[in-house]
């Protein structure tokens, strides 16, 4: 999809809704290799059976990989794994058989962050797991006193715990306050020429109240199994430590404090860059948004800036 970029003041305008998207040689003599299970995204579960400690942390909505029915069950598995190196600019389309909340729109921005930070090693573990540990490390008291090198481990995890939370109560605020239609994690780089570019487009979402909408962690596996599915982070070299920086849309008059507005910034073209993009489909109640496919319907958005550099560690 190409970004509509946001437009002039069109001040005491109400926010308008989501916009949704309407032969090879054989060999008889050489038994059949059998076929292995992929791990699912971010490398936390596997799809085989595997062994499990008796206090196990807890785990991410990623890891369960079932595909969204139209009634909100689950069915078959993940498709093939595709081979050949990842595109320049790669991209995923996730169509959701029904309306979805405004609250499920923020986790599934807030779950995509933790996921693109661990894939791209900026994460030693996924956020659960990491969030898991560190609790427990810190209810350990100082019965074994652990080396300066532990130590300093610790307090970087924490470090990137709490700016990470920080970020996530402020994206719930800001969903709550306006239509949020596209979000950005920058990789490395500044702001204006990242090394790495992810964008969770949700223009296409057709939004509606939690009574008529489809579930959200039901959605979220959906996510996930089609980026699984996809396969965009395999082929692609780790990264070192480095900065990240979250940027999303939001109406300007919105009203927010947090997050700085950034009224001339244009999303960069240079670069490697994934684009996430959802919509609805199918059964949309009525009383959901009506669709609208009017470029203007986003001038009024500007982008803003989240104040807090995100940074990542490795133990």
């Amino acid at each position: 999809m190409a970004p509509a970029p946001p437009g002039g003041a069109r001040g005491g305008r109400s926010a308008p809704p989501m916009v949704p998207r309407g032969g090879g040689h054989s060999n008889a003599g050489r038994p059949p290799s059998p076929r292995q299970d992929m791990a699912a995204p971010g490398g936390v579960a596997s799809l085989g059976p595997s062994r499990e400690p008796s206090a196990a942390p807890p785990l991410s909505e990623a890891e369960a990989l079932p595909v969204l029915d139209r009634d909100g069950g689950y069915s078959g598995g993940p498709g093939p794994r595709r081979s050949g190196p990842a595109a320049a600019c790669p991209s995923v389309c996730v169509v959701f058989p029904g309306a979805v909340s405004r609250e499920s729109c923020c986790r599934f921005a807030c779950e995509f962050l933790k996921h693109v930070l661990h894939q791209r090693h900026q994460l030693p573990l996924p956020y659960e797991q990491l969030a898991y540990f560190c609790r427990r490390a810190g209810q350990g008291g100082d019965v074994i006193k652990q080396p300066p090198s532990m130590d300093l481990a610790s307090r970087k995890c924490r470090e990137v715990l709490m700016d990470l939370e920080e970020v996530f109560q402020h994206l719930e605020v800001m969903f709550s306050l306006t239509l949020v239609p596209r979000v950005l994690l920058l990789l490395g780089g500044n702001v204006m020429s990242p090394k790495e570019l992810y964008e969770l487009n949700l223009e296409g979402i057709c939004e509606g109240s939690a009574a008529e909408s489809l579930k959200t962690a039901s959605c979220i596996r959906k996510l996930f199994h089609s980026l699984f599915v996809a396969d965009v982070f395999s082929e692609l070299k780790a990264l070192p430590v480095m900065g990240a920086v979250v940027m999303l849309q939001g109406h300007r008059d919105c009203g927010v404090d947090w997050f700085r507005p950034k009224l001339n910034y244009k999303v960069p073209t240079r670069g490697r860059k994934l684009t996430v993009s959802l919509s609805c489909d199918g059964d949309v109640h009525t009383s959901a948004s009506p669709p609208q496919h009017v470029p203007s319907a986003w001038e009024d958005y500007i982008w803003f800036q989240a104040p807090v550099m995100l940074k990542g560690f490795r133990e």
